[in-house]
């Protein structure tokens, strides 16, 4: 975890590089409600770290540096978790509401989570 380098070890450490696109292979053949509850699992782990770590504002400022993106500081990072974990939601509210794609009629039409 790239907060954990920052946190435990300061500045002193390049991120390794990672592939963004295993999730794809890891999560193939697999149903929405174990994805669901890996997910669920997974931030309730990720956020419970990071309570636990009681960061300063030194801390939020320690800087990393990202293989693509240079240096990038610990709060940035946190930020960027945070609407990426948004994206997972807003991904799971798709899925759901393309449940009801039949079920809503015509006002299929005005429901923008429906993918129109």
């Amino acid at each position: 975890m790239r907060a954990r380098i920052l946190v435990e070890q300061g500045e002193s450490r390049a991120f390794k590089p990672f592939d963004r696109f295993a999730q794809f292979r890891e999560s193939e053949g697999k149903a929405l409600a174990q994805l669901l509850d890996e997910f669920e699992e997974l931030r309730v782990q990720n956020l419970q770290t990071v309570r636990e770590w009681e960061l300063t504002e030194a801390q939020l400022a320690l800087v990393g540096e990202h293989p693509a993106f240079g240096a990038v500081t610990l709060r940035q990072l946190l930020a960027t978790w945070t609407a990426h974990d948004l994206g997972h939601i807003a991904q799971i509210a798709r899925v759901m509401a393309k449940q009801y794609a039949q079920a809503v009629g015509p006002w299929r039409e005005y429901l923008g989570v429906m993918g129109n």
